[in-house]
């Protein structure tokens, strides 16, 4: 898109500084939060999420590129006009949510997270391991590829679950026969019309006693319903990044289900580290528009 003319974009506050520092001197940045007529903006960078601009998005039919700060663009995708690209800050976040999830794995097996809900001295609590357990990942993407790399060292064994299988992962019309055979499934997979409701009361149902579900993509992926009457009991523990509906109301009964041992409020990729490389990335597609260059993390329809 090489044009002498001043490019508009229009950045979150918490990206403008990173963004500012790679973008060329022709364009002008906006910040969203002083108020910014979208109508006129060329390149649109909202908040993680794009929740502060949805409700204009599909009439800003004059826009060029809409660049999310998240992985996911699930609440977008379908709004976003003819003629508009969007594009995802896939890979930026991956190391934090790994790491979110290595952390409700080990806070499972230590016993640290029940522990804190306990918090009674109990001498008959015993430790598990991480070592010689079998964890499901369902969602095989660059996230599902890190936390299977970070579980190595424990001697964990990852069965990584995709949308079709291919080399190492399995497809998902496997799931039913491998629920059974892991300790733990970790669900990393975006929302869309195929895997809405994909952990239903079935699948849940398939899943050994004593397993865990981890919950670090969306949390429609994972029918609500059927999780509290698996957690409402002693047979499967739960730990939730995210939650169907969100925000979780605070009288919602999965805040005090006994099999649930922790919630956190949709905040896995949210790490300094996390936020600054996706706020760098929509840094350097602003400069590869402008300067004409091929766009990173296209989003099409056809990717829900």
């Amino acid at each position: 898109m090489t044009s002498n003319r001043q490019f508009r974009i229009a950045v979150t506050r918490d990206a403008i500084e990173a963004v500012a520092e790679r973008a060329p001197g022709r364009v002008r940045l906006l910040t969203l939060e002083d108020g910014v007529d979208l109508r006129s903006v060329d390149f649109l960078i909202p908040s993680d999420g794009g929740v502060d601009v949805a409700d204009e998005v599909p009439s800003l039919t004059g826009l060029s590129v809409l660049q999310t700060l998240s992985a996911g663009t699930d609440q977008l995708q379908d709004i976003v006009p003819e003629g508009v690209t969007l594009c995802s800050a896939r890979g930026a976040r991956d190391g934090p949510v790994a790491e979110w999830v290595v952390g409700a794995l080990l806070g499972w097996t230590t016993g640290l997270l029940r522990s804190a809900h306990e918090r009674r001295w109990d001498p008959d609590r015993r430790l598990d391991d991480l070592d010689g357990r079998t964890v499901m990942v369902l969602g095989m993407g660059s996230i599902g590829a890190a936390v299977r790399d970070r579980l190595r060292p424990f001697g964990t064994e990852v069965l990584g679950v995709a949308s079709r299988a291919r080399d190492g992962v399995h497809g998902v019309d496997e799931l039913d026969r491998l629920l059974p055979t892991a300790d733990a499934v970790v669900v990393l997979t975006p929302l869309s019309d195929t895997t809405r409701g994909l952990i239903g009361a079935s699948e849940l149902a398939a899943m050994r006693d004593g397993a865990l579900l981890v919950n670090a993509g969306r949390g429609p992926v994972v029918d609500s319903d059927a999780l509290l009457a698996e957690v409402s009991g002693p047979r499967l523990r739960a730990v939730l990044d995210v939650t169907d509906p969100e925000p979780l109301p605070d009288d919602h009964p999965l805040w005090t289900a006994p099999g649930v041992l922790s919630i956190t409020p949709h905040m896995a990729g949210d790490s300094p580290l996390g936020e600054q490389r996706a706020a760098e990335f929509a840094g350097d597609q602003v400069a590869r528009w402008c300067d004409g260059e091929p766009l990173h993390n296209i989003v099409t329809k056809e990717d829900g």
